[in-house]
């Protein structure tokens, strides 16, 4: 159920119109409360532009211990940045701009959608006492810069995704250089950053608040727009992020910089696998060699690694059975090189959405299902799942 909190009664009409007609309208925050207390199944409050903005801003800071899985929409006549970093205190999972309706009404899907993950996560109504299911863990490294990993990144958690029959959330964790974002042609509101000022009070609610929608079934977290934002982070609240993020999502996909920094080892220590690119050039097959004899020091599992070698039919003198013989790994896919994958990354569109038929993405497409055996597809409701696709289209259409 959606509550709409707002006394001016035009507002209220054209705030309905976002909600559905399923909603409930409210004039004011007390009694929000009341219908909040009453009634166990609110998933989403859209708070109007004519409600005090403190009062709000309360509301969202008590539901996020009360009742984690409700959602808080702030809807404002001017968005300024106090306005956000107060809201991103207080655990409002979007603010958006009072004439922007198509903007309240993408919100208030994708809160609707993130609540009844949440709701899900935590076994609402449940009486059993096992521990909450989470999400798998795939982290994609390589030690040699252009390897490919946010282009296997990206499509991997898209092809995931499924077109929504799974929840999927792309981390980008090259704090400095992270380039998930242009990729996708996502402009965020908010970034890893951002919880930094929330650590002591990090949440589901409040990593929610964070991220960055792309396309049905897949969400992101970018990182920082200022490369110095990355000393900021701490290693500890990585790894904490990405904790409450498998509790959140089915996948979770870790994109990383080439280096073995804290935050990426933080990444290692929370991956159930890590895939570890390569391509067919002496540099790049060193690199890896090195990388899986520093995994072995560190003692990371070896039934956790998958080794992927990118841009695998390449004409360089090199033959597949040789770089197995001297990694003394096997090879878990063969990605082959096509220009129509940079052409896909300008367009802002992962290939296995634009092309997929391609074989770029069949060979990511198989290798996901090999993540994804065993983890039920948990397809939304068919009215969201067309509203979803629909947002999605009109954001790549709008941006193209």
């Amino acid at each position: 159920m959606i509550v709409v909190v707002e006394p001016d009664a035009l507002s209220q009409e054209a705030l309905r119109g976002a909600a559905g007609s399923g909603s409930v309208v409210v004039p004011d925050l007390d009694a929000a409360y009341r219908r909040i207390n009453e009634q166990q199944d609110v998933d989403v409050v859209l708070i109007g532009p004519h409600v005090d903005l403190e009062g709000a801003l309360a509301l969202s800071d008590a539901m996020r211990l009360q009742r984690p899985m409700l959602g808080v929409i702030l809807v404002r006549p001017r968005i300024d940045t106090a306005t956000l970093s107060d809201a991103l205190r207080a655990g409002v999972r979007e603010v958006v701009k009072e004439r922007d309706i198509d903007g309240v009404l993408a919100a208030v899907q994708r809160t609707v959608q993130l609540s009844h993950a949440v709701r899900e996560k935590a076994g609402l109504g449940s009486t059993s006492d096992e521990p909450v299911e989470l999400g798998r863990l795939i982290t994609v490294f390589s030690a040699k810069g252009g390897a490919g990993k946010t282009t296997v990144s990206t499509n991997l958690a898209a092809a995931l995704a499924d077109g929504g029959r799974r929840n999927v959330c792309l981390v980008d964790l090259d704090l400095a250089f992270g380039d998930v974002a242009i990729a996708l042609q996502l402009f965020p509101a908010h970034t890893l950053s951002d919880a930094v000022s929330m650590s002591d009070s990090l949440d589901e609610t409040a990593v929610a608040a964070l991220l960055t929608p792309h396309s049905p079934g897949l969400t992101t977290l970018v990182a920082p727009v200022e490369p110095g934002a990355a000393d900021t982070i701490p290693a500890a609240l990585i790894g904490r992020v990405l904790r409450l993020l498998r509790q959140m999502f089915q996948f979770v996909v870790v994109d990383t910089p080439p280096a073995f920094t804290d935050h990426v080892l933080a990444a290692f220590d929370e991956s159930d696998y890590v895939a570890l690119l390569a391509t067919l050039d002496i540099p790049a097959l060193k690199n890896l060699k090195l990388t899986l004899e520093t995994l072995d020091l560190l003692n990371y599992p070896r039934d956790r690694w998958r080794v992927v070698l990118n841009r695998a039919d390449s004409k360089v003198g090199l033959q597949l059975n040789e770089v197995e013989k001297t990694l003394r790994v096997p090879i878990a896919v063969q990605i082959p090189s096509s220009r129509s994958v940079p052409a896909s990354i300008n367009r802002g569109v992962p290939i296995v959405l634009d092309e997929p038929g391609h074989p770029v993405s069949q060979a990511i497409k198989q290798f996901a299902e090999t993540f994804a055996a065993g983890v039920p597809a948990k397809a939304l409701p068919a009215s969201m799942r067309t509203d979803n696709r629909r947002f999605g289209l009109r954001r790549r259409s709008e941006k193209s």
